[in-house]
C-alpha cells in the first residue's frame, strides 16, 4: 500500500506551535481531507456504486452475493467479481 500524502506519526514528532495550537495538540481537516481523498475508492465504474447514507455520499463496491455453504475466497475471473470456493485450510 502507498504512504498517504499526510504522515500524521512525522507531525505528532514535530515540535509544537508557539501558540499551542499546532502540532500535535491539534491536527488538521485539510490534512485529514488530503488523506481522505488519497484513499478513496477507486475502481473500474462497473464495479461500484453511489449510495447516500447517514454520512454522506459515497461509493460502494458491488459485490456478488455470498455463497450459501462451503469455503470461499472473493476473486476476479474474466473482469468479474465472484466467490470461487475453495478447500478448507
Amino acid at each position: 500500500m502507498k504512504d498517504f500524502p499526510v504522515n500524521f506519526q512525522d507531525k505528532v514528532r514535530m515540535p509544537g506551535a508557539t501558540n499551542g495550537t499546532g502540532y500535535p495538540y491539534r491536527i488538521s481537516a485539510m490534512d485529514l481531507m488530503v488523506n481522505f481523498n488519497f484513499a478513496a475508492l477507486d475502481a473500474d465504474e462497473t464495479w461500484v456504486e453511489d449510495v447516500q447514507s447517514s454520512l454522506g455520499q459515497g461509493r460502494k463496491l458491488k459485490m456478488p452475493a455470498l455463497p450459501g455453504s462451503g469455503k470461499h475466497v472473493l476473486g476476479c475471473v474474466d473482469g468479474t467479481l465472484q466467490w470461487i470456493e475453495t478447500e478448507e485450510c
